[in-house]
């Protein structure tokens, strides 16, 4: 009997620290649940964050450092929130020009042959931008040119930008690719678009909207004319590329002004 109570008093007495330890184990538990939750935080925050490119269907699994779970993503669903947020980032499209042309090449250029600003000089292996903002009181721009003797590339953009002052202004490049470089310190992000007959390369970026691609155009025969409706504020590129000559310049003969 005595060794059964001094049983049952060391099995209690066990028990009390037993139950003394549970206590601190719970306290000392309770102390890092916060920061444990914490990490569990960031890191369901690293893994949402973590895109990893798949093609369409496929699942990504990642498995976490800390907790050893592995999550599942779909790569389809990844690269839908991606194009989305890819397209808000690109300007909406641009409505195609009106053209015409006009064989009164000789009566235009004499025109503009008095004009202070309507007659210039493209170089051989240059591109000429005409940078043309768009005007508070005009709806659409307009514009007209013809060269002596021989074609030249021509194309038209539209910078989607706010507009600080209403001058126009002319950029000379010495060649399309040193055009491309001067674009690329600028703002980031490539576009592909067509050349002239290969003799040129351009690149629009995000913030540029093309209304028709350089193309070689016959303006030793007739007026190349055309007109476009203001999508909204910006710049009008008008480019005259002559990249493709190696041996020719070519006289430009230009009118670009604005309707309302």
């Amino acid at each position: 009997q005595i060794g059964s109570l001094v049983s049952v008093g060391t099995t209690e007495d066990s028990k009390g620290e037993a139950g003394t330890l549970e206590d601190q184990e719970v306290a000392e538990l309770e102390e890092k649940l916060p920061d444990q939750i914490q990490s569990l935080k960031e890191e369901a925050v690293r893994i949402t964050n973590y895109h990893v490119p798949q093609g369409a269907g496929d699942i990504v699994m990642i498995q976490s450092d800390h907790t050893g779970a592995v999550d599942i993503l779909s790569a389809e669903l990844e690269t839908a929130d991606l194009l989305g947020e890819q397209r808000k980032a690109q300007p909406p499209p641009l409505a195609a020009p009106t053209l015409w042309t006009t064989e009164k090449t000789k009566e235009f250029k004499a025109k503009m042959g008095k004009e202070k600003n309507g007659r210039m000089v493209v170089k051989r292996g240059e591109v000429v931008t005409v940078r043309v903002p768009t005007h508070p009181d005009g709806k659409c721009i307009c514009w007209e040119f013809a060269t002596d003797d021989y074609d030249i590339g021509f194309g038209v953009y539209f910078d989607w930008t706010a507009v600080t002052s209403t001058a126009i202004t002319v950029q000379v490049s010495e060649s399309s690719d040193e055009e491309d470089e001067e674009e690329e310190e600028e703002i980031e992000g490539l576009a592909p678009v067509g050349d002239v007959e290969r003799g040129s390369k351009s690149y629009l970026r995000n913030r540029y909207g093309e209304i028709m691609p350089v193309y070689r155009r016959n303006s030793h025969r007739e007026v190349q004319a055309g007109s476009h409706e203001y999508p909204g504020e910006g710049i009008y590129l008008l480019k005259f590329d002559n990249s493709y000559s190696l041996l020719r310049n070519k006289t430009l003969f230009f009118h670009v002004y604005y309707t309302s």
